[in-house]
Parts: structure tokens; sequence; C-alpha cells
């Protein structure tokens, strides 16, 4: 494919504009779609553009000029359109959350290149591979809700959406041909039933800020109240938690508890300046913290029976064995999801086995009763 030069997209930041544009989309079969959002830069991310691409043009939406984008909800909810995404899952679950929109009929590029087991699965990459296209993503990380949107930060969005029609016919033709077009059918289903991500961003969790590191109750407890003081500071600045003070740093102050803004100065990772801006809060954040009750881990899930783990690690073993026979990873042919499913329902009869994988139709036709002969064998 020759890349030649574009008309400049089409810029939507009216009520009037927008309900021509989705009159207009509603007479393509397929869409091309992606989302541009702002969670680097904010306390509560957004979405700040939507790019719509058909084979004759391409539409930048600004939701940020819009107050009703319901005009494309009859889009989305389509199933007679085809909605081209690529990486559909971040853009569904913040349109499904910021919009209510709901979906049908999806066809996800990234996970099309994944079922066909392509190593290399970034838009950009796809498309040097197959077209011979070269995308500049220098602006993937940059701010989205900065009006007025610059140009080239228009021009870089658009290309997001213009090429992946073309994209999607090449990889639909792939999967026809391997015989993994009903697999990809399968997972674009799934894929539009994901929920919403959350409205309100999450309650800081210590336990989550710590990760793998072990915290004594004590230590959790004053990491907890660290916690609660980034986040006040964060949406104060409207900006996310980790432009405050990194997790590594919380965690290391809750560990080595300094007593005085001067052994707070020596902490390895505090810059000089968070320490000038936040050194007084963050004293009085420990202080708190040692004062507070101890913050103990949450329970743990019982721990599987032997049977169960037998099952699931003959599961897990099979689904790595037969990935690499088709050479695609492990996960395409049983996703964990379903494989704990299986296991927790430990299925007796094909009938049993038809019910749990009753969403995974192609699965369950090419790989049953593979699954309930190891699920038989490691029943006890």
């Amino acid at each position: 494919m020759v890349a030649l030069p574009l008309p400049p997209p089409i810029w939507v930041a009216t009520q009037a504009g927008l309900r021509q544009v989705a009159q207009e989309l509603l007479h393509h079969r397929q869409v091309a779609v992606d989302t541009e959002s702002n969670g680097l830069h904010a306390y509560q991310e957004q979405v700040c553009l939507i790019q719509f691409s058909t084979e004759e043009a391409d539409y930048l939406i600004d939701p940020l000029a819009l107050d009703d984008l319901s005009a494309l909800a009859p889009i989305f909810a389509d199933p007679g359109i085809e909605k081209v995404f690529h990486a559909a899952e971040y853009d569904i679950l913040c349109l499904k959350r910021d919009f209510g929109f709901q979906f049908e009929n999806l066809f996800d590029t990234m996970l099309a290149a994944r079922i066909l087991g392509k190593p290399q699965l970034g838009l950009g990459a796809l498309l040097e591979e197959d077209f011979g296209i070269h995308l500049d993503k220098k602006y993937q990380r940059a701010n989205w809700a900065r009006r007025p949107l610059p140009e080239v930060m228009r021009s870089y969005a658009r290309l997001d959406s213009h090429y992946l029609i073309a994209l999607r016919n090449h990889l639909y033709t792939q999967l026809a041909e391997k015989g993994l077009l009903g697999l990809a059918v399968e997972d674009f289903r799934h894929l539009a039933q994901i929920p919403p991500a959350p409205v309100e961003a999450e309650p800081p969790n210590c336990w989550r800020v710590a990760g793998r590191q072990s915290l004594h109750p004590v230590e959790a407890a004053i990491l907890q109240a660290l916690c609660d003081f980034r986040d006040q500071q964060a949406r104060f600045a409207n900006v996310p938690p980790f432009r405050v003070l990194p997790n590594a740093v919380l965690a290391e102050i809750a560990r080595s508890v300094p007593q005085t803004l001067e052994d707070l100065a020596r902490v390895p990772g505090l810059s000089a300046r968070a320490f000038d801006r936040y050194g007084l809060g963050i004293m009085e954040a420990i202080e708190r913290g040692q004062k507070a009750s101890p913050v103990y881990p949450p329970r743990r899930q019982p721990r599987p029976t032997a049977a169960f783990l037998r099952r699931h690690e003959a599961l897990r073993k099979w689904r790595k064995d037969t990935g690499r026979q088709l050479g695609v990873e492990s996960d395409i042919i049983l996703p964990r999801d379903l494989m704990n499913r299986l296991v927790e329902a430990n299925p007796r009869t094909p009938g049993e086995l038809a019910r749990v994988m009753a969403d995974y139709p192609w699965r369950l036709e090419h790989f049953g009763e593979q699954i309930l002969r190891i699920i038989q064998e490691n029943r006890s």
C-alpha cells in the first residue's frame, strides 16, 4: 500500500456536526474507531478524543466540547456495523464508563494478530509489516485534554484509525485461511461484553502499593496514611497519584520511618522537588500512621484441594503444549478465566462441559473432547 497525501480530518465539536456525522456513519457497514484519553495527566481520566474512519473520510470527535454524545450510541450498538479497533479493551472500558455505550460486532486487529501468532502486535509494527507504512508514535503519551489541539496531534490521532479497515481486511483473510475466524469472532464477542471502567478512582490501598513487598502491620498503617495523603494531593492538583509520589518511594518511607526532615531527605528516590513540596505533609502522614491501628493484609482464599491443583496444572500444561503446536500464546487456546471455571466446575459429562463452555462454542467444538478427557484423568 502506498501512503498518499491525506485530506485533513474532519473536526467535530458541535452537536449539529455530531448528528450529521453520526447519520453518515450509520450508512457504513464498517467503521474504524480509536480513542485518546488523559490518564497520564489527570486524577480521573476521561476520553478526550474519539476517532472514526471510513474508507472515504476520517472524523475527530471532541467530547470535551460536546454535552451529549448519545448520537453515537446507535453506531456502537448496531450489529450490522462492524466496529474495527486496535487493542479495543481499553477503548471500550473508557467509552462505556464515560458515555454508557453498548457494543455489538467488533473486530480487534491486535487480538486478531495474537490469534494468528504474530510476534509484533503494535499497530505501527503491523502496518509496517503488512503495508510498509510507518507510524510515528511520539504523541502516544501526550495530554489529549489540551485545547486547542495542535494540527500535528490531530494528524497523529487520525492515523490511529485511518488504516484499520485495510488492516482488518488483511487479517480477516489470514484468519479465514487458517480456520481461526470462528475463534476470533468468539473472542470479539467477549470483548464487547466487558464491564465499564470504574467511574470514580478506587480508594488508595496500601497493599496494592506495596506490591510483592512484605510489610509489618504497623508499617502497613503508615503506608496507608501515606497513600491517603498522596491521594488527597493528587485529587487537589488533578494529576495521577504516581505523579505526586511513586509507589516505591511510599513503600520505602513506610519501611524506614524517617523521624526528621533530614532523615526523609535521604530516602532513595524522593526527588528534591517532591521533598520541598510534600515534606511536611509526609511527616504528618507518618505520625498519623504511627498512631493508627495496625493494618493487616486481606484474608487469603482457602487453599485449593490437591485435586483442584492437579486439574489446573494438567489443563495449564495442555493449553501450553497446544498453543506451541499452533504457534500462539497459551491463553488464546484457553483463556485464564475459562480455565479456572472448568477446574472449579469439574464437569463429568459432555453435557456438563457444554454448559460451562456455553459462551465458547468454537473452543468447545475444537477442544472439548481433549479438555473433558484431561479433567476426567485428573478428577481425584
